[in-house]
């Protein structure tokens, strides 16, 4: 089959990476998948991928407002389908709000016979035209994924929707605990010292509960005065302002805590697996996740991994394969960021993280799509 998978943007979000790795393991398995996104800079995706991948042309966003962004990147898509040598797939397969609203669109017009929508997770939109566009992306679709059961439930509940959970998947060539000579580098930059290093992946956002993870970190450094916090990644489509206010008013508070953390930004996408190793823990008590897929591959490059007791980790880890922690409680931050820095804690989560991610692999996750797959190819071609 010929499989178009559409993504709201090259940069590596969790939903991008997802939609990469999963063309490249469908393309493994004999089928022909191309990753699309709009790319208005023209400088391709974050990496190179061993599937096709297509920079949809788009002109400039910043500074608008979310529903017109969102809605000059769904015209930017349904203008680069309405060509139909663009439009050659099987399967078109959307992997977000935007690019689901862009295939409603080219189905609405007639353009496509019906496509398919990977939930990863659903946002609260304050503004009613973009949870509009949101919801539409969502009922629009033929059939539906998800990365979770959570997720698979809240479709139930809230849309009537059933989908297949697929899982996510990680890459053990790359993620993995051997090092590869960017570790001194990265170290010198990022966390110079021998006090204890810890990573939070994804930037500063709500959902990352960054704040939280600063608040943590202050009382941290009254027993670990040596230690670092880093703060990577952040490229998002949305506008995270006022959230990034409350941490910076937060930062410039304390100028203790301040000169503890770095704020490194994007990152590499090469250089994430020897920022995962040169990290004590990764820390990650996000309060709302599709999935959670920066733990899994940090758990594979054998990086400690603390996180949120509440689903959808709860699906995917056991009681021995991470240290749990309430996400909305500081102090329950702080304890597990502390025990994380155990000997005899470390050497139990090593022992399991072998077989905490074996079960996590790409072309699980690819084949668990092809039953959808064939439904829709056969409808199409009925």
């Amino acid at each position: 089959m010929r499989i178009a998978i559409l993504a709201h943007s090259t940069n590596p979000r969790g939903g991008v990476v997802h939609a990469l790795a999963l063309g490249e393991a469908l393309t493994a398995l004999g089928h022909e998948a191309v990753v699309h996104a709009p790319d208005p800079v023209g400088a391709g995706f974050f990496r190179t991928a061993t599937c096709g991948t297509v920079s949809v042309p788009a002109g400039a966003s910043h500074r608008m407002p979310l529903h017109r962004m969102v809605e000059t990147r769904v015209a930017d898509y349904v203008r680069h389908f309405e060509q139909p040598v663009n439009r050659a797939f099987d399967v078109f397969h959307a992997h977000d709000g935007l690019s689901g609203n862009a295939l409603a669109a080219l189905k609405a017009h007639g353009l496509i016979r019906g496509f398919v929508r990977t939930v990863h997770h659903i946002d609260g939109f304050a503004d009613a035209r973009v949870a509009a566009l949101q919801n539409r992306s969502i009922v629009a679709a033929d059939r539906h994924f998800t990365v979770s059961r959570m997720w698979r439930d809240t479709l139930m509940r809230d849309f009537g929707l059933s989908a297949t959970v697929v899982g996510n998947g990680v890459d053990l060539k790359v993620f993995t605990p051997r090092a590869d000579g960017r570790e001194a580098a990265l170290r010198a930059r990022l966390c110079p010292g021998d006090g204890p290093a810890f990573l939070a992946v994804g930037g500063v956002e709500e959902r990352k509960n960054t704040l939280r993870i600063l608040q943590a970190f202050a009382q941290v450094l009254a027993i670990r005065p040596d230690a670092r916090l880093v703060v990577a990644g952040g490229a998002s489509l949305l506008d995270h302002g006022g959230y990034q206010a409350e941490f910076r008013k937060a930062l410039g508070a304390d100028r203790r805590t301040a000169d503890r953390v770095v704020l490194a930004g994007p990152m590499e996408q090469a250089d994430m697996p020897a920022l995962y190793r040169i990290a004590d823990a990764l820390v990650f008590p996000s309060v709302k996740e599709g999935f959670g897929l920066v733990a899994l591959e940090a758990m594979a490059c054998g990086t400690p991994v603390l996180t949120s007791r509440i689903p959808p980790f709860t699906e995917h880890f056991g009681d021995d394969d991470v240290i749990w922690c309430n996400p909305h409680a500081a102090g329950s931050i702080a304890d597990a960021m502390v025990t994380a820095l155990a000997p005899a804690i470390r050497r139990r989560l090593s022992a399991r993280a072998d077989a905490a991610v074996a079960a996590h692999r790409w072309d699980r996750v690819a084949a668990a799509h092809l039953p959808v797959y064939q439904e829709i190819w056969e409808n199409a071609h009925a």
